[in-house]
């Protein structure tokens, strides 16, 4: 069971079950967290991958704070499949500190190897992009979420949504500071972004932004998380297993007991079977 991620600089690639994620993140000026928090998880089969990125109001030390409590969260639903319970305790840790005045915007997505479903949750987040490999072509990544941000309701509705990724296929979460970078003074926004994407791709588009518009992404936090479906099959590591679990230090983080995930261990087809968004009950 791994978590990995916080809100410093960093330039890093992961590969979990069927997923790669590469995050670039830099904090505003100097300091050494900024108001992005980012994370990815995998459980202890190594199929269910979890990938957080939240922009937190605020920087520095009171934000470091909050980007460890979120990582506590991350660890407990590690071995969850269904991450609507998860969304639900993320909004209540903001609405506790709202009443300090920091909120947050943040975008989940599960991704479970066996199916190649990733299912996604924006809680007023920027919309993430989707690059589809048989066609290279990128669209935006939307379906029926709340777009509240986290922190201002105690019960919002956080309703998740699917897509089935196929080797080579991309999604993009992204920080504001893409969309607010101007240019002539007008803010290059989501569709500008999507049409840079188009044109350079997710590797060259930060270079781009900053050639259209120099030193725009100095003014704010920057962070650009990347998931790509390998295609390759996830068989699962019982050894790996073992060792995470004895390894361990943390409390229990119990799976949800569905046929697609304990069921899915042992046997896959089961995983395969029951890993549809309808029959989980995301």
């Amino acid at each position: 069971m791994e978590v990995w991620g916080g809100s410093q600089l960093t330039e890093t690639a992961v590969e979990f079950g069927g997923l790669e994620a590469r995050v670039f993140s830099r904090p505003y000026g100097d300091a050494t967290h900024g108001g992005d928090v980012y994370y990815a998880s995998s459980c202890a089969t190594g199929r269910i991958s979890r990938l957080l990125l939240a922009d937190v109001a605020g920087h520095g030390v009171a934000v470091a704070r909050t980007a460890g409590d979120l990582r506590d969260l991350m660890r407990r639903f590690v071995n969850r499949l269904d991450q609507g319970e998860f969304v639900r305790m993320l909004n209540r840790q903001f609405v506790a500190l709202e009443k300090q005045g920091a909120f947050a915007t943040a975008v989940v997505a599960t991704f479970f190897a066996p199916t190649g479903r990733l299912t996604v949750c924006n809680a007023g987040h920027p919309r993430p992009f989707l690059y589809r490999a048989a066609s290279g072509t990128w669209e935006f990544l939307e379906g029926g979420c709340g777009y509240l941000p986290l922190g201002l309701l105690d019960h919002p509705e956080y309703e998740p949504f699917d897509v089935t990724l196929r080797a080579g296929d991309r999604v993009v979460f992204y920080s504001d500071a893409l969309i607010e970078a101007e240019i002539g003074g007008e803010p290059l926004g989501e569709e500008g972004v999507l049409e840079i994407l188009q044109a350079v791709g997710v590797e060259g588009v930060l270079a781009e932004i900053e050639r259209r518009a120099p030193g725009s992404l100095a003014a704010d936090d920057v962070t650009l998380m990347t998931m790509t479906a390998t295609g390759r099959e996830h068989r699962v590591q019982w050894g790996r297993m073992l060792r995470t679990v004895l390894d361990y230090d943390g409390p229990l983080a119990l799976p949800d007991f569905t046929l697609a995930n304990v069921g899915g261990a042992l046997v896959p087809a089961l995983a395969r079977r029951f890993g549809s968004a309808r029959e989980r009950g995301a």
